[in-house]
Parts: C-alpha cells; structure tokens; sequence
C-alpha cells in the first residue's frame, strides 16, 4: 500500500476518534454538571465525612487537624488537594470543589481511553471504555458529594495508565500512584500488593525481571507513603500507614446490632433508625478519652470478638457485603423505583462483558492484569469492612477497560475507524518479531 495514503488514512481515523472523545468528554461532564448544579442550588454539597473542615485547618495554617486536634481519622490527600480552594474561595469553596470533581471527571475518561489504546484495544471499544466512566451512574453521582470517590477513581486509572508505560517507569509511576490512591482511599492499598504479585507471575522479562519490577512497585508505593506515615510517628507516635478509621469500619459491619437487624432481618433490610443511633451513642462512649489510636485498636478488637462469637453470621453479612458491592441497583428502601431500574437497564448488560472480560486472554496478559488485580482487592477488602453500592466507583474504571475487552470477543477488531489507528501497546503485550536467523521466536516476557 502506498505510504502517503495510508498516513492520510491513519491521520484521518485518529481526528475521527479524537472528534468522538470529545463528544464522550462533554457528555461526561454535561451528567456530572448537571447534578453538581442541582445539588449547589439546593445548597451546600455534602460533606457527611468533614472533608472541609481538615482543608480549612490546613489552609489556616493549622495543619492536618479537626475541631484543633491533630487527627489520622480520614487520609489526607483530598483535603490537602481541597485546602488550596478553601483558602482561595472562603464560603465559595464548594463551586471549586465542583470544578475539581469536573476536572477529575474528564481526566479519568481520558485517561480511561489513553489505557485501552494502550492495551491494544480497538478505537470503538477504547471509547466504549472511556464512555463507560462518562456514564457509569454510581461514578456519576458520586461526584456531588466532598468525598473521595471521584479522585480515588483518577487514581486508579491514572495508576493503569502508569503501568502500560515501558520497563521500570511502569513501576515506579504504577507505585506513586498506587501510593496516591492509598492516600485517598486506604483500600486502594491492597491493590498495590495484589499488583505486584500478579507482575511476578505475569510481568515482562524472566524471573529476576519481574522480582525486581514488583519490588520496585511495592517500595515505590511505600515511599509515596512514608511522608504521611512519619507525621503520624511524630504526632500520635504510633507510625500508622493509613487511618484511624479502619477499626471503626470494621466494627461498623460487625456488630450484634447490625448482625440481628439486617443479617438475620428481614429481606432488603437496610440499618437505620434508632437501634443504629444507639450503638453510634454506645460505641463513642466506650472509646471516650482514649487517643485515636488506641481507639481503632480498641474497636477492632470487638469487631473481631464478635466475629470469632458469631462466624455464621459474618459469613452471611460477608456474603451480603458482596452483593450490596457489586449490586445491580441501590437499596430499593433508600432510592425510588425508576432510579433503580435505570441502574439496572445500565448494570446488566455492563456485567456480562465485564464478566466476559474477566474470562478472556487479556485479562491474564500484563499489564492488562492489574485491572482484575484491582478489582480483587477491594472486592476482598469490602467483603469484611462496611460496604455500599458507592464504593465501587473507584473501580469504574478498571471496569470499563476490561468490560470493553470483553466485548472484543463478540466486536472482533472493536474498530469504527480504519485498523491503521490501532494506538500504542506496551513493548510486552506484542509478540517479538521472528529471528532473522533460525530458530524460534522467543515472546518478551517468557
């Protein structure tokens, strides 16, 4: 084929595809604006956790604190990404959080794509990927909330991203941002750890190539930590790697009340009312004078009493923690029935690709395993810790990417576009050419 023509070609298909993530981009914000709009004119966005408050401290000059006492309780990094806008905008601060979580929003769209192209992924189904996170309603909506999801979802798709990058920059940047999610969202540690074990045995090179490539993802991550871990060495002395709030958590989903409320209640039951409160009330009293350390040890300890008392109901409440994490549509007691079939209509057809994309090639080639990585590991983590359909807007990304390469199996090729603009794909997931001389062609990462 002539080579003029076919630069025209690929040049042509690649301001097409550019064209149509653009489209994707502006619907993703349009969805994200127009409930950040609704929620600002109703008022304030929620700040259920205090996120504002620590930003405010921070921007202050009071450094990472609440009502003017050091804490640990949440992690830092949002409030620390939020302080600059309070000290900016004062009483205005949630139209900067709103722009934030926009600038979040498009960012992970098309950092979404960038990993898909990466990936090797057709130009159709890279943008049904980045269409996935434009649209997902749980991501979506999570956006007009001061909480974390919408920044610890950047960071996951910011982390694959980093790991399609060539030889030992994948770890490194992998590990920062990995170590960034941590600092956002303390359960995205795990899916470091579970990372780097599926790059020892999926990984580029032979075996001291990927020993070396997961160690330098694990101290890469630790290092984007220890800032973090020193300040609390020195406040609470205690060197603490993510929160005070683990035990809390913990305890939150196992307890007697909540195990005879909705473990053993009746069907679709979801804890609220006074009982709830009460046990809020109880269980503040029992850690009163107590440092925040030694709180969530002491919480842990009863959530782990009561787990050792009562296996059969943690195995069911595991069981049920799952369901809500990976549920079709949210609480038919909380939200309406139109928003719940919506979700649902949305859910389904997601799931069998994603499915189908857990069950494909790519998802046991590297990097693409770091995706389903990903997605273990904080299934695992909220399998036992407090869970709602929300805390799985972080993974929407990780989702998308293999839901579309799930798709490959039934949309051969997944091209709209003309096959020259197929994108970058990391050095390991092709194919090395064959030998000039005899003899067999050895794959990279054998």
């Amino acid at each position: 084929m002539n080579e003029a023509p076919a630069k025209r070609l690929a040049s042509e298909s690649k301001s097409v595809g550019g064209r149509w993530l653009a489209v994707i981009v502006l619907v993703g914000l349009l969805l994200r604006g127009a409930l950040l709009v609704h929620a600002l004119r109703a008022g304030r966005l929620d700040d259920h956790d205090k996120y504002l408050p620590l930003a405010r401290g921070l921007a202050h000059g009071h450094g990472f604190a609440l009502d003017g006492r050091p804490t640990a309780y949440r992690p830092p990094l949002y409030p620390i990404m939020l302080a600059p806008l309070a000290a900016v905008l004062g009483e205005r601060v949630d139209d900067g959080v709103a722009a934030l979580h926009l600038a979040l929003g498009a960012g992970t769209i098309v950092l979404t794509w960038c990993v898909a192209r990466r990936w090797g992924l057709g130009s159709g189904l890279s943008l049904v990927a980045a269409a996935v996170v434009a649209g997902d309603p749980v991501l979506v909506s999570q956006g007009r909330a001061v909480m974390t999801e919408t920044l610890a979802a950047f960071l996951i798709s910011a982390a694959l991203a980093a790991l399609t990058l060539p030889k030992k920059w994948g770890a490194v940047m992998g590990g920062i941002a990995f170590g960034l999610g941590a600092l956002c969202r303390p359960s995205l540690l795990p899916a470091a750890a579970v990372t780097a074990l599926a790059a020892l045995w999926l990984g580029p090179g032979g075996r001291r190539d990927r020993l070396a490539w997961s160690a330098l993802l694990v101290v890469a991550t630790l290092a984007t930590l220890s800032p973090w871990v020193c300040r609390n060495a020195a406040v609470f002395g205690v060197p603490i790697g993510t929160t005070t709030h683990g035990g809390y958590t913990l305890y939150l989903a196992n307890n007697p009340v909540y195990y005879d409320e909705v473990v053993n209640g009746p069907p679709g039951a979801v804890w609220t009312g006074p009982n709830q409160n009460d046990w809020w009330d109880a269980t503040s009293r029992s850690v009163r004078g107590l440092s925040e350390p030694q709180a969530d040890r002491a919480q842990q300890s009863a959530a782990f009493d009561v787990i050792a008392s009562r296996p059969r109901d943690f195995a069911w409440a595991s069981v049920a923690r799952l369901g809500r994490f990976w549920g079709l549509a949210p609480a038919a007691v909380v939200y309406p029935r139109w928003l719940r079939a919506l979700t649902m209509v949305w859910t389904v057809p997601l799931w069998v690709a994603l499915v189908a994309g857990l069950t494909s090639a790519t998802a046991r080639r590297w990097p693409q395993a770091a995706a389903p990585a990903t997605l273990f590991a904080l299934t695992l983590v909220h399998t036992f810790y407090w869970t709602d359909l929300r805390m799985r807007a972080p993974l929407v990304p990780a989702v998308a990417l293999l839901a579309a390469a799930g798709l490959e199996r039934f949309w051969k090729g997944g091209n709209v576009f003309p096959p020259q603009n197929q994108g970058l794909v990391m050095e390991s997931t092709r194919p090395s050419e064959p030998p000039r001389g005899p003899g067999p062609a050895r794959p990279i990462g054998g």
